[in-house]
């Protein structure tokens, strides 16, 4: 039976604490069987070999590669997220280039590609993950790999008028065009990919579905993806009767809780939704004393100027909100960036009445469908949502902002602070609806579906992942 082999740049056995959403998330509730994780040590200083340490966990063998510092600059720093991140959320203004980080994007892709091709088997899959790998399924076919390789985009993807602003983007573009399948998000995701293929490469799109390139035959899918709710649904109301919780709830002493849990990151939206809350409290003051926001941001990149002057900005804005309504028995928003665990944080999904979900904009965002997975469907809260998260598409029955107006934030947090129960429960049923239609396991089975017709080349067997 064929092996799943999936790449990404975080790897769990490097050892750092996976992210409490997106790749950890998906893959580790759906997968079975044997698997080879390949990807990134989360060492620099390393040397410049393209040679990956092996580890076996086991049905999960892990391989990973050090990068040197150089490397880490270029490849992660700099082009992946000086440059692809802000372009992949729209934000150009805030997009770094330099053709050194370029150059140093590439070298990493083809030093992982040389370190990952002896290791594959004539049989696996290879299922590569998010934007800093676009090239990867290039760089393997140079070396003669002819595997089935897919790829996944778990950030935004833009269209033409705002891609062309990357110089050489086309490189990257034609390069993605060795693998063969690319799954999306959202529709507006894959339709803007496919606008930069047409736009940029002139490349026919026809039905947009399947497109043709250098003899080789393309699947191009919307693949949302989503969580295991009824596990994290269990794992809510155990963790609702926790320490953490219990001292969370106690401190609350009554109050409602509105919560946010996002990476401190820039395109999440949080001074937006800061000064959102400011203007709950001055413009319903009827709330004050009667509601607490606990913000969990946990920091995330700090090694990009970017990142560490939003944190400099949410400082300031939490203190001001504080230091004008905040009583001797009160402090109304709580501001942390240190991480919790997954767990612990599904208590305090539980425990929330309001669900603060306002990212700029966000491939998908898992949270929201953790957020409504959590609640106790007899007394449920109130999700609010950013109508530019991918999670939007699903979940609309949630209340949508434009998260560029604090004001709009406002108001829904007012809506949701006062909505009655009958209209909560009917809310919460038709969102719990969408969340258990569109699961981790039924993200994954698709895109191994997609690979296994794959028209292509190689694998013949069934790939033993998915029960």
């Amino acid at each position: 039976m064929g092996r799943l082999v999936i790449v990404s740049n975080r790897v769990p056995a490097s050892g750092r604490v996976p992210d409490a959403g997106g790749l950890a998330v998906g893959l580790s509730e759906a997968l079975r069987g044997s698997t080879l994780w390949f990807g990134w040590s989360g060492e620099t200083g390393g040397s410049a070999a393209a040679e990956a340490q092996v580890t076996t966990a086991g049905t999960v063998t892990y391989a990973t590669v050090d990068l040197t510092t150089e490397e880490y600059n270029r490849f992660y720093v700099g082009f992946s997220n000086g440059s692809l991140w802000p372009l992949f959320h729209f934000r150009i203004g805030l997009m770094e280039f330099r053709r050194e980080y370029l150059e140093g994007y590439l070298a990493v892709n083809r030093k992982f590609a040389m370190a990952l091709a002896p290791l594959l088997q004539p049989d696996d899959v290879v299922w590569v993950h998010d934007y800093h790998f676009m090239p990867f399924a290039d760089e393997l076919r140079r070396l003669g790999v002819r595997n089935r390789v897919g790829f996944f985009l778990h950030t935004p993807f833009v269209p033409a008028s705002v891609f062309a602003a990357l110089p050489r983007g086309e490189h990257l573009l034609e390069a993605m065009c060795a693998y063969d399948v690319i799954g999306f998000q959202t529709e507006p995701d894959r339709l803007g990919f496919l606008d930069c293929l047409h736009q940029l490469l002139g490349i026919e799109i026809g039905d947009g579905r399947t497109i043709f390139r250098d003899g080789r035959t393309i699947s191009v899918l919307t693949n949302p993806i989503g969580i295991d709710p009824d596990s994290f649904a269990q794992d809510a109301r155990r963790t609702a009767r926790s320490q953490e919780a219990r001292r969370l709830r106690e401190s609350l002493v009554g109050r409602a809780l509105i919560l946010g849990v996002e990476r401190l990151d820039y395109s999440k939206g949080l001074t937006h939704r800061f000064e959102g809350f400011r203007r709950l409290l001055s413009r319903f003051p009827d709330h004050r004393l009667k509601v607490s926001y606990l913000q969990i941001a946990a920091r995330s990149r700090q090694d990009v100027n970017q990142y560490r002057a939003l944190r400099r900005e949410l400082d300031q804005l939490a203190g001001n909100i504080n230091g004008r309504f905040a009583e001797f028995d009160w402090v109304p928003l709580r501001y942390m960036t240190r991480s919790l665990s997954r767990s612990t944080l599904a208590g305090f999904h539980r425990i929330a009445r309001v669900g603060l979900v306002t990212p700029l904009r966000d491939g998908m965002n898992l949270v929201a469908k953790e957020y409504v997975a959590a609640q106790d469907p007899a007394d449920p809260g109130v999700l609010v949502l950013s109508r530019f998260a991918g999670a939007a598409r699903e979940l609309d029955a949630a209340l949508m902002v434009n998260p560029f107006d604090p004001d709009e934030i406002a108001e829904s947090l007012h809506l949701a602070l006062s909505m009655p129960a009958e209209e909560r429960i009917a809310r919460h049923a038709a969102l719990l609806e969408r969340v258990r239609s569109v699961t981790a396991q039924t993200w994954c089975q698709r895109m191994l579906d997609a690979l296994q017709e794959s028209p292509n080349i190689a694998a013949d067997q069934p790939i033993d992942i998915v029960p």
